[in-house]
């Protein structure tokens, strides 16, 4: 029999991300939030203290989605999965890691 086992670092997906933070979609979804409030800040001529709190929520909200959490990658990743273990999958949870994929397949 065949020792496949292997340790994977622990900073190893990590380090496929931009800044070791952020996807692709992170940052688009980070940009869109500023780009809309900074249009909002030029556009809107002295505004009170609660229109200057609407004014920055689409900054504040793509910021506490792309915000990194402990286990996943950010919080946005963190909505999808719960949405998919509670509504898609009906609590079935299939976890697919590097450390299964040619253990499995030798099955």
């Amino acid at each position: 029999m065949k020792d496949d086992s292997y340790l994977i670092p622990a900073n190893s997906k990590k380090s496929m991300l931009i800044f070791g933070f952020f996807n692709k979609i992170d940052l688009l979804i980070l940009g869109v939030g500023a780009t809309f409030t900074i249009l909002m800040m030029i556009l809107v001529n002295g505004p009170s203290f609660i229109q200057m709190i609407m004014i920055v929520l689409p900054l504040l909200i793509s910021a506490f989605l792309v915000m990194p959490v402990p286990h996943y990658h950010n919080v946005l990743q963190l909505i999808i999965n719960i949405y998919y273990y509670v509504f898609v999958n009906q609590k079935s949870y299939r976890w697919k890691g590097w450390s299964t994929s040619e253990y499995e397949k030798e099955k």
